[in-house]
């Protein structure tokens, strides 16, 4: 399979006919390759976008929708491919890629289609001095740069409040994850997107997304990703004055209160650590148990973690499947070495899978539980983005959210109490943009999505999102 860039409705390969290999990380084979693109590649894209833009900002909502609902109904209709495009690719269950990443993209798309149909603006009456109103805008060109752990359901979240918001888009997937990606760009011809409007470049990010976000002619840039990634690109926007848009990592605390509804906090702790091989970065991996259950948790947790089965992403009773990548793996690998140095204790989970016939040079890894480390410690401090967790008993609220708020991250939290005050109380000190009390990853797309600290700027979701891509002017009427 030889992916290509997407430029001005047409695909393409790389000016510079360099290729990358894509790999199987269920069976650790090469099954195709992608564009390794470089800033000539950038720059057409950016030309195609320019060019489009007067077309596609000018268009009525009404008009901007329509094709939009048909990028969504292209995508329904070409779910079962897809969502098995995204398995092969990322190693994550087909029955995940099915129930959730594609419905998701799917949404996307719906969601902002119709939501540009309800926005409306503001107006500030000065009596007899006259009137303000405000009118948003479209920018231009925006740079969308998404990660390889939900790679269509990501991508789709950048792509689809730009577009609907009257923006041109120049979009780079992951290098890790590329199919999907280029799988979109056959539907949005089919919808009827005029050429341009939504370009595709595959490639490196030192190749790709630096020269696109240094590019003087991208005013507006969303990114998804790792810290460090997010602030290497800050460092080249904000003397360019760009907008930006960036989620980054997260350490999220899972705070387990001992009056919490037992049964329903340990299966959603078991989701809530280890969906998508724990490479989500909205998973819980610090989970703080009261210490009047902490140890029937551990009992129950652990033998319902040793339980869960790793197997090859395309087989339905498979609920763990292959990280995304062998450098991947191995990062995640060192963690448990440093945890073991750093005096925690393996309890269940720690080794690599073999798994037997074509699998057995996929990149498995067992889920893994700790416990007896300190709360400073590296493994409790630093991302891993995979499926390890620890444990750590606490006797009161201020000691959870001492520990709960040490790290740099402030993405995501969830609570598990039944006593409501408590509820609110813990919710209003933790240091997270998104917490969930007695649930996880429950999505509202009406509602803003991001994180503080480290874990990045600004928010996703709803009209956040909208707005992010446009300019607000105010125009001042005097009677």
């Amino acid at each position: 399979m030889d992916i290509q860039n997407f430029i001005n409705g047409k695909y393409q390969d790389p000016i510079g006919d360099a290729w990358l290999e894509n790999i199987n990380p269920a069976t650790g084979e090469v099954y195709g390759r992608i564009p390794d693109s470089d800033e000539r590649d950038v720059e057409l894209a950016v030309q195609a976008a320019q060019a489009a833009f007067p077309i596609w900002s000018s268009m009525s909502i009404q008009e901007r929708s329509a094709i939009l609902m048909k990028v969504s109904e292209g995508i329904e209709k070409r779910l079962p491919e897809l969502a098995a495009a995204e398995s092969k690719d990322n190693g994550k269950p087909l029955k995940l890629a099915t129930r959730v990443d594609i419905p998701r993209a799917r949404d996307n798309f719906a969601f902002f289609a119709t939501a540009i149909l309800h926005d409306s603006a503001e107006t500030h009456d000065m009596g007899e001095s006259g009137f303000n109103y405000t009118t948003r805008k479209p920018i231009g060109v925006a740079a969308c740069i998404s990660p390889w752990n939900l790679p269509l359901y990501l991508f789709t979240w950048k792509i689809a409040p730009a577009l609907a918001s009257g923006n041109t888009v120049v979009a780079k997937p992951s290098e890790v994850t590329p199919v999907t990606a280029a799988l979109l760009g056959e539907i949005c011809n089919e919808a009827g997107m005029p050429a341009g409007v939504l370009n595709i470049i595959h490639g490196l990010g030192g190749r790709v997304g630096t020269p696109l976000t240094e590019h003087p002619n991208v005013p507006v840039i969303s990114f998804t990703g790792g810290t460090q990634t997010g602030a290497a690109i800050a460092r080249i926007a904000a003397p360019k004055f760009k907008k930006l848009s960036l989620e980054l990592g997260g350490k999220n605390p899972n705070i387990i209160f001992a009056d919490c509804d037992f049964d329903d906090m340990l299966k959603t702790t078991v989701q809530s650590s280890f969906a998508n091989q724990g490479q989500i970065c909205l998973c819980g991996s610090r989970i703080f148990i009261e210490r009047p259950i902490y140890e029937k948790f551990k009992q129950a947790f652990i033998e319902k973690v040793s339980k869960l089965k790793v197997g090859p992403p395309s087989e339905d009773s498979s609920q763990i499947g292959a990280l995304v990548s062998e450098p991947h793996l191995n990062k995640v690998m060192s963690y448990i070495k440093l945890a073991e140095e750093e005096g925690g204790t393996i309890l269940t989970g720690g080794e690599r899978v073999k798994l037997d016939g074509e699998h057995a040079n996929g990149y498995y890894l067992r889920p893994t539980v700790i416990e007896g480390l300190e709360y400073t410690c590296r493994t409790n401090q630093e991302e891993i983005f995979g499926p390890v967790v620890t444990l750590t008993p606490f006797d009161s609220e201020e000691e959870v959210l001492t520990m709960a708020n040490s790290t740099t991250y402030g993405l995501a939290a969830t609570i598990w109490t039944s006593n409501l005050k408590r509820a609110h109380r813990v919710a209003s000190r933790v240091e997270s943009g998104i917490i969930w009390v007695n649930c996880w990853l429950v999505r509202d797309l009406r509602t803003p999505f991001g994180g503080m600290k480290n874990s990045g700027v600004g928010r996703e979701g709803g009209f956040e999102a909208l707005h992010f891509f446009t300019e607000t002017r105010n125009v001042c009427v005097k009677l």
